[in-house]
This record gives C-alpha cells, sequence and structure tokens, in this order.
C-alpha cells in the first residue's frame, strides 16, 4: 500500500506542476487572435536586437522573430505591442500570461527548457561569452585578468560561466552584477570595474553606449556557448509551432533566394514546387498551423528573410557591424540550418 501511495502521490505532483506550468492558457494562438494584437517580450534596449529607435519604434533582430509572427497570424508584422524586461524578470512575465512570447536574447541552457515550463523553439543567432576590458589596462588576453573586478548582468547565464571560466584557470576574480543592463554599462564606463562580461554580440552592441566606445576592447577569447532564440509556454504546440516556423521560413527564404524585394514576382513563378509551399500558392501549409495560407509570403514580404533582417540590425552597414561568421546558412559555411517546409 506505502509504495502504491507514494507513487501516486508522484503521479498527483507531476500533474499538478504540468497544469501549472500550461494554465495561464490553452491556446495562445486563439488569445492573441481574440485581443487584435501579440504581447512580445523583449530586453530593456540592447541595440540590433531589440531596441526603440529615434522615434520609438522597437527594431531589431529579435523584434524582426516578434513581427514575423504578427505577419504569419494577421498578415500585418505591426500587430504587436512589446513589453521591455530584465533578465531576471523575463521567465515570470511568459509563465505568469503578462507577454505571450519571449524573445530576448535569450540563451537556451537544459534547465531552463526542462525545468521552467517553457520551451526554446529555435535558434536566431548563435552566440558566446566574453569580455570587454579598457584599451588602457594593455590586456590582450583573458587569461591575464586574474584579480579582476568583473561587472555583468545579474540573472544570466554570464555569472555561471565566468565562475567556471576563472575556477578551472586557478584565477582569483570579483564579480559585480546588477538587474538593469544600462546600470552595468554606467558602472562599467564609470571604472567601478575592470572587465564587462557579456554575450559577444551583447558586448559589441552596449559599447555603442560608452562614453568613448573606441577606448574599449573585446578580448579574443569566447568562453560558451550561447544559442539565443525565441520562447513560448510549454505545452503551447500550435503557438510554438507558429513561432519555430515563421523563423525557418525566413531562413529558408534566404536558402532560396527569396527576399521583401522579389516575393511578389516570386510568386508568380510557379515553377518551384518548394518556393510555391513557402509562399501559399501550393498546400496547406496555413491549415496546418490555423493561421493563413500565405503566412510565408507575408512574413517575407512584411519583414524579409534571415539575411536582411542580420543585415539591418546587425551587418556592416550597422554600428555594430557583426561579421556573420556561424550565422551565416549552412551552405555559406554557417551552421544556420532550418528544417525544410515540406
Amino acid at each position: 500500500m506505502k509504495k502504491q501511495f507514494k507513487m501516486a502521490t508522484l503521479v498527483s505532483t507531476l500533474l499538478t506542476a504540468g497544469l501549472a506550468s500550461t494554465s495561464v492558457t490553452a491556446d495562445t494562438l486563439t488569445d492573441v487572435m481574440n485581443k487584435g494584437f501579440l504581447q512580445c517580450g523583449v530586453s530593456q534596449g540592447l541595440p540590433g536586437f531589440s531596441s526603440p529607435n529615434d522615434q520609438g519604434q522597437w527594431e531589431g533582430i529579435d523584434v524582426d522573430v516578434c513581427r514575423a509572427v504578427s505577419a504569419a497570424i494577421f498578415g500585418d508584422a505591426d500587430h504587436v505591442k512589446y513589453t521591455p524586461l530584465s533578465a531576471k524578470e523575463r521567465f515570470t512575465a511568459l509563465q505568469s500570461g503578462e507577454i505571450d512570447l519571449l524573445v530576448r536574447n535569450t540563451t537556451e541552457t537544459f534547465t531552463r527548457d526542462a525545468s521552467l515550463g517553457l520551451d526554446f523553439v529555435g535558434i536566431n543567432y548563435y552566440d558566446g561569452q566574453g569580455f570587454m576590458v579598457p584599451k588602457s589596462l594593455g590586456i590582450n588576453s583573458a587569461l591575464d585578468l586574474a584579480g579582476a573586478t568583473i561587472c555583468t548582468n545579474a540573472g544570466t547565464t554570464t555569472e555561471m560561466n565566468a565562475a567556471d571560466y576563472f575556477r578551472s584557470n586557478n584565477m582569483p576574480y570579483k564579480i559585480v552584477a546588477f538587474e538593469k543592463m544600462d546600470e552595468v554599462v554606467a558602472a562599467f564606463d564609470a571604472g567601478r570595474c575592470d572587465v564587462f562580461t557579456s554575450d559577444r554580440s551583447g558586448l559589441a552592441a552596449q559599447r555603442t553606449k560608452l562614453g568613448n566606445p573606441m577606448d574599449y576592447m573585446i578580448l579574443p577569447e569566447t568562453i560558451s556557448k550561447e544559442p539565443l532564440g525565441p520562447v513560448v509556454r510549454h505545452g503551447d504546440n500550435r503557438f510554438g509551432d507558429i513561432v519555430r516556423w515563421s523563423l525557418n521560413l525566413m531562413k529558408n527564404a534566404e536558402e532560396m533566394g527569396v527576399d521583401s524585394a522579389n516575393v511578389e514576382q516570386m510568386r508568380t513563378d510557379t515553377s518551384n514546387p518548394a518556393r510555391n509551399r513557402m509562399l501559399g500558392t501550393a498546400g496547406d501549409m496555413g491549415d496546418k498551423l490555423g493561421i493563413p495560407n500565405n503566412w510565408g509570403f507575408n512574413i517575407i514580404k512584411e519583414v524579409g528573410n534571415y539575411g536582411e533582417t542580420y543585415s539591418r540590425n546587425l551587418g556592416p552597414n550597422t554600428p555594430l557591424n557583426l561579421p556573420r561568421g556561424i550565422n551565416n546558412l549552412w551552405n555559406n559555411g554557417g551552421i544556420q540550418y532550418a528544417a525544410p517546409l515540406r
């Protein structure tokens, strides 16, 4: 009897935990359609990823994922409202239903995916953690940082990564963590710490906010894997599929040479079956997701393919000037690889 009771208790606990993680909504798509907009959680201002421009409009490679999902559902990329969140707030906001989708330069890890009642549904940027220092320190390697005071953002993977790196290299260090990224930037700019550590893309973005950006350098070492991507609530598979395939579609569009400038013409050329499925001139892929069959056309027309969003937010004509590197498509020397639309 004791064994049966323990098993029944375990099953009840697991069911309760599962229900708790999905109790906010059984169908985010229906909720989004009923209210007429997508509530998207983004950063509090990370250039290139999610930040308001001079006109107060949100832009960035993360913002473009939100816009792509809006285009897929509504046929219009601008049916989005943005919620700026700190690293500490982001997961709670999604769990509680404050937001429908989280796209906030967020690293997928085992613990986050398996224990928070959330699902990662793709990678829109492959990154890694690095270190930024004032050039005046004369340091050219992270291995020369013994005894350094390090500024970082609380509630992220960076603290643990830094601890692992310094301990494995037998180097003493001191962490100074702030809840808001702007507080980290201000402390580093004021000289309260020797080193700023974050994702390398984040360091490039935050360097643009420093008083004299050219006085700082990002050291060559990359000490972690940081696959960044959108997050949805666990158990809401249909909405998760829409987000996942919106991102996949943008990558497939780049691979097929379809972009916002030529998508109208490409839709009239029905000679390519894969492209026909992508643009909704053949098949019923939209029906399978519960959205209009021209969802792919709308994403490309309204937002563009993956290469376009990378170029306008992170590429050589932006202040960040981040090379594509591993974020190139798989057939161009990178590891961005989307499942086929088949």
